[in-house]
C-alpha cells in the first residue's frame, strides 16, 4: 500500500510540473509577442486604454489558486517543483501513518476484560484465540505474551517486552523520512535564495547600472523559493508531531495493558 501511495503521489507531482513548466513557456512566448505587436500600436493602445480603465469595474481580487500558481512559476517551476515534490512525498508518507495508527488503535479495557473472562472460563488457548482475532499490537503483544505462558510468568513477561520492542519499531517506520523532508524542504528554499541573489548580481553585471527593477525582480524570485519551503516545512511538522502523539498514546496503551496482562497470568497460574 505505501509503495502505491508513493508511486501515484509522485506521478502526479512529476506531471504537475511538467504543466506548470510548459504553462510558463506559453507564458513566456505570449508576453514576448504582445510586446512585439504592441510597439507599432503604442499611441492607440493609450488611447483605447484610458477610457477602458475608467468605465471598466474592479472585479475583484484574483483567485487564491491562480496566485498559488504564479507565485509557483516566477520562483521557478523546476527549483519549485523539487520543494513541491518533498511536500507530496512527506504527505503520502504521514497519510499512510495516520491511516497504520488508526487501524492499530485498540480499545485495551474491551480486550482485556475478554481476555481475562476467556482466561477464567475456558484457559489459555480460548484467551489467544480471541487476541488472534484482534487487531493492533496491543492484541499481537498479548499473544505472544499467552504463547509462552506455560514456561512461567518470567518468560511470559520477557517475550512482553522483546515483541512490544518490535512493535513500537514498526508504529515509528518511515518517520525518519518525514523529519528529513522537514529539514530538507527550507534549506532547498534557502539554497533557491541565494541562486536567485546570484542571478540578481549577475543580471546587474551585464546591465552595467544599478536597477530599482533588477534588484527587486531578483529578490523577489528568491523569496518566493524560501517562502514555499517554509510553507512545506510547517506543514509536514504538524503532520509528523501528530503522529508522534498518536505513537504515544498506542506505547502508553501497550505497557499499561501488559503490565494488567502479567498480573492476569500470575493469578492464572496460583490456580
Amino acid at each position: 500500500m505505501m509503495k502505491r501511495v508513493l508511486v501515484f503521489m509522485t506521478f502526479a507531482a512529476l506531471l504537475l510540473i511538467g504543466t506548470t513548466q510548459t504553462s510558463q513557456a506559453q507564458t513566456e512566448q505570449a508576453a514576448a509577442t504582445e510586446q512585439t505587436a504592441e510597439q507599432p500600436q503604442a499611441a492607440t493602445t493609450q488611447q483605447v486604454e484610458e477610457p477602458a480603465m475608467a468605465t471598466t469595474p474592479v472585479t475583484g481580487e484574483t483567485a487564491p489558486h491562480k496566485e498559488i500558481k504564479r507565485l509557483f512559476i516566477e520562483g521557478g517551476a523546476g527549483f519549485m517543483g523539487v520543494i513541491l515534490l518533498t511536500l507530496i512525498l512527506g504527505l503520502a508518507i504521514a497519510i499512510e501513518r495516520i491511516i497504520y495508527l488508526n487501524l492499530a488503535t485498540t480499545n485495551t479495557e474491551k480486550l482485556l476484560a475478554k481476555v481475562e473472562k476467556a482466561l477464567k472460563e475456558e484457559g489459555i488457548d480460548a484467551a489467544k484465540e480471541v487476541c488472534r482475532n484482534t487487531r493492533g499490537p496491543v492484541a499481537s503483544i498479548f499473544y505472544q505474551g499467552l504463547d509462552r505462558a506455560h514456561e512461567g510468568v518470567e518468560m511470559a513477561e520477557k517475550s512482553v517486552v522483546a515483541y512490544g520492542g518490535v512493535q513500537m519499531g514498526l508504529l515509528e517506520k518511515n518517520l525518519s523520512w518525514i523529519s528529513l523532508f522537514i529539514a530538507l524542504a527550507p534549506m532547498l528554499g534557502f539554497l533557491g535564495t541565494v541562486i536567485g541573489m546570484i542571478a540578481a548580481f549577475d543580471a546587474i553585471e551585464q546591465a552595467g547600472t544599478v536597477s530599482a527593477t533588477i534588484v527587486a525582480g531578483g529578490i523577489k524570485v528568491a523569496l518566493i523559493t524560501t517562502v514555499f519551503g517554509l510553507i512545506v516545512a510547517i506543514i509536514l511538522q504538524v503532520f509528523y508531531n501528530y503522529l508522534l502523539s498518536k505513537i504515544d498514546g498506542i506505547s502508553n496503551q501497550m505497557e499499561d495493558s501488559s503490565i494488567t496482562l502479567i498480573d492476569m497470568l500470575a493469578k492464572y497460574n496460583q490456580k
